[in-house]
């Protein structure tokens, strides 16, 4: 008689989830495709296909929903660019219903927004993040490669006006292509009820970063005077540090020098279905096979904690070699 396999305690699906350094996880970032209607010189390779085989509605509702279970209270939608898929109004329905799921989020270039801003918004979305690396079309078409710039202010605009509780944006800065925007980048979006933030160039495609420091420096010499708000350590803590300008805040997010990791509180889902415990580790659960495969919730919960068991104290950007462990980040959602 063949003996049946042990079961895993349904303990396993109880918060909070911690990781290897007994951070506690809130926070999931899930990446719904990794195709883009742009394709920035920053994020996507030249000849990237994308994959097909996508989660569907149902399978991103139950991995919500076992994250949920386990403590997860914020959820991100990321690309490549969530807005694409045509049953993105479905997908935010189901995760803001999901019980336990308190914000959620998306990511986008902002190019689909005209048409979708409010009714996201009426989905259950509370916060949009919008990626606008410049204010000139010559530069847009160098960065982008292709994609209508006019569009994307249409966009901007229109989450500006469909009464969200947060809007930010988000600006890749590359020295010699944006960085001498940053003041009108900051004065566009605190004009539209934006908080801008500036984001050091990580090592997943073409471009030369400009350190947050030296960035910080510039502005201040510019005559912007900036003032250092005081680290914000509660769940809600992101990667950015806040500084405080007449207009508005201005964030600054500095993966590389400015290393954030020991606040870690998030788990990304890349496109693949994969479970990645870090942007920059090596961790990985298959949820896509599993799922697929007949997997209990608890089962997946199991194999959740046993990546984030994996998870490093810090990410592996600079380590040598590192580069053929990384996803692009179409495919991992940043």
């Amino acid at each position: 008689m063949t003996t049946p396999a042990p079961q895993p305690p349904p303990s396993a699906l109880a918060p909070p989830l911690l990781d290897a350094q007994g951070r506690r996880m809130t926070y999931l970032r899930l990446s719904i495709t990794d195709r883009c209607n742009f394709r920035c010189s920053y994020c996507s390779p030249a000849s990237w296909g994308g994959k097909r085989d996508l989660l569907g509605p149902e399978e991103l509702e139950r991995i919500t929903s076992v994250f949920a279970r386990m403590g997860i209270r914020r959820v991100r939608l990321t690309g490549g660019e969530p807005l694409i898929r045509p049953d993105i109004l479905d997908i935010a329905r189901r995760i803001t219903a999901v019980p336990g799921i308190q914000h959620l989020a998306i990511t986008s270039n902002a190019s689909h927004l005209e048409r979708l801003a409010l009714p996201l918004r009426e989905a259950g979305v509370t916060q949009l993040n919008l990626s606008l690396d410049t204010l000139l079309a010559e530069t847009f078409r160098r960065i982008s490669k292709q994609g209508d710039f006019d569009a994307v202010l249409r966009g901007v605009d229109a989450a500006a006006g469909a009464g969200y509780a947060s809007l930010k944006l988000n600006v890749v800065v590359m020295r010699g292509v944006n960085d001498e925007e940053a003041s009108a980048l900051i004065a566009y979006a605190h004009a539209r009820g934006f908080t801008p933030r500036f984001i050091e160039l990580m090592p997943f495609g073409q471009g030369t970063p400009v350190p947050t420091a030296e960035l910080v420096a510039r502005l201040q010499a510019s005559g912007l005077p900036l003032e250092p708000e005081p680290d914000d350590t509660g769940d809600a803590a992101g990667p950015a540090r806040y500084w405080r300008a007449p207009g508005g805040r201005v964030g600054f997010i500095s993966p590389l020098t400015q290393n954030f990791c020991g606040a870690c509180n998030r788990v990304r889902v890349a496109s693949n279905g994969d479970l990645r415990s870090c942007l920059g580790g090596r961790a990985q659960a298959p949820l896509h096979q599993l799922i697929r495969g007949g997997a209990s919730d608890a089962e997946l919960a199991v194999a959740i904690r046993r990546a984030l068991g994996d998870k490093p104290e810090g990410h592996r950007f600079t380590e040598p070699g590192n580069g053929a462990t990384l996803l692009s980040m179409m495919g991992i959602g940043g």
